[in-house]
């Protein structure tokens, strides 16, 4: 038994109001229930009752076992002075207030709804699921998932703009400047993306925003800081890179990133970071300003046209410098687009948007339901169980709701849980 269920139950009113008892056996009426209190304090406040016949108002506090008050120490706690009932599950202690009288004891456990311990005792019982759930998620009704989806997919883009929004404060509200190393760790994927993010924060942004104009200087600038240049190398384009990247060196002050190894190892070709680098010069080169052409852009046949950049020449023959292999165009792909769109540009332009007071729910909404689902272990396991992701605006909330709802078991803040406790209720 955990206090998170008696709140549920205290809260939904999952017991019998029927001929209610005190501990002592006193008359014991719920006019009002109160309202939950999320802060520190009683848990339900603003409540009503009645005990033989004498009405109250004040506060209720919830607790598994009556000692519990002392061990939470309320005793000494004046935000507890207004509490005019203890509901527990289980009594074993008296509770006096400070006028010395017994505080008002309901023990739960004598009226909840035996249905609703049942349910609870199903979801919570074994222990070896993947998700608590998942032999009766697939019975919970299109609305209530549809509902609960779309407050998933929220939630987890308020919290990926609220993690960027500590990187905005760094960076003194430059929004530019923040795509950029965002960007940046996007180009590395998984397996370079620090080293990207690093290489994006190893020299300030007004420098770029000074090179970005000459292609050269920004190839140099990025491979130079990236430590490709340091190595010595029988090819033209290299050598050309790193006069440049020496001229630029010194004018600015730059240090390569060290100790920062960029991998090669089991990565596809069109993912090495050499490619990877060479796109990112690309798009930079060409968009100017790329953070105020995303601001404008609100479909995704808009993105796909912005990162539509042809790499260098150099690039189309080569996937390092020092080996040339056969010809193609190594243009960022769509599917590529999409994994931008999911993790940087639209959580940045939600968190853009909501600085500026005016969210446009709808446009992030349209944008991933037209981009397919992600390919993972938790989106596939979703779909083994009965729940499918039709798009990425689904799959983002699946994701959402298994690391940060079920896998910490808060089933009752969950739409899915309350909805599997609530069915079949009987006063039984």
């Amino acid at each position: 038994m955990n206090e998170e269920f008696l709140h549920y139950v205290w809260k939904y009113q999952l017991f019998s109001f029927h001929d209610l008892k005190t501990s002592i056996e006193e008359d014991l009426t719920i006019l009002k229930v109160g309202s939950h209190n999320h802060n520190s304090g009683p848990d339900f406040l603003n409540s009503k009752i009645e005990i033989n016949n004498q009405l109250w108002f004040g506060n209720i506090e919830i607790h598994v076992k009556s000692s519990d008050w002392y061990a939470h120490h309320h005793e000494i706690d004046q935000n507890y002075d207004a509490v005019i009932l203890h509901v527990v599950w289980e009594d074993d202690a008296a509770i006096f207030m400070k006028d010395n009288k017994p505080l008002p004891v309901l023990v739960l456990k004598d009226f909840v709804f035996k249905s609703a311990l049942n349910n609870y005792q199903n979801l919570f019982s074994v222990r070896q699921r993947w998700i608590p759930c998942e032999m009766e998620i697939s019975s919970i009704d299109n609305f209530t998932i549809g509902n609960w989806k779309e407050r998933l997919f929220f939630e987890r883009l308020e919290r990926k703009s609220d993690s960027m929004d500590a990187l905005l404060l760094l960076n003194k509200n430059d929004f530019e400047a923040v795509l950029f190393q965002l960007l940046a760790k996007n180009f590395g994927l998984k397996v370079n993306g620090d080293a990207f993010f690093d290489l994006a924060k190893s020299f300030d942004f007004s420098v770029l925003r000074k090179v970005r104009s000459d292609k050269q200087q920004l190839s140099a600038l990025l491979f130079g800081q990236a430590g490709f240049l340091e190595t010595k190398i029988e090819e033209e384009y290299h050598r050309q890179l790193k006069i440049e990247y020496k001229y630029l060196q010194h004018k600015y002050s730059l240090q390569p990133i060290v100790n920062m190894q960029f991998s090669f190892f089991r990565m596809r070709p069109s993912n090495f970071p050499t490619i990877r680098i060479a796109q990112f010069v690309s798009l930079y080169h060409f968009h100017q300003n790329l953070f105020s052409k995303i601001i404008q852009i609100d479909s995704l046949k808009g993105f796909y046209k912005l990162f539509d950049v042809s790499i260098n020449p150099f690039w189309k023959t080569h996937y390092t410098f020092d080996k040339i292999s056969k010809s193609s165009a190594k243009k960022i792909t769509k599917s590529f687009v999409d994994l931008l769109l999911i993790n940087t540009i639209i959580p940045l332009k939600f968190l853009y948007q909501k600085n500026r007071g005016e969210v446009n729910e709808n446009e992030f909404l349209d944008i991933l339901q037209e981009i397919k689902s992600e390919k993972n272990s938790i989106v596939s396991k979703f779909n083994e169980i009965g729940v499918k992701a039709k798009n990425a605006y689904e799959s983002q909330s699946l994701i959402e709701l298994k690391t940060n709802f079920c896998e910490k078991k808060l089933c009752l803040q969950c739409a899915i849980g309350v909805k599997l406790l609530s069915s079949g209720l009987t006063k039984s």
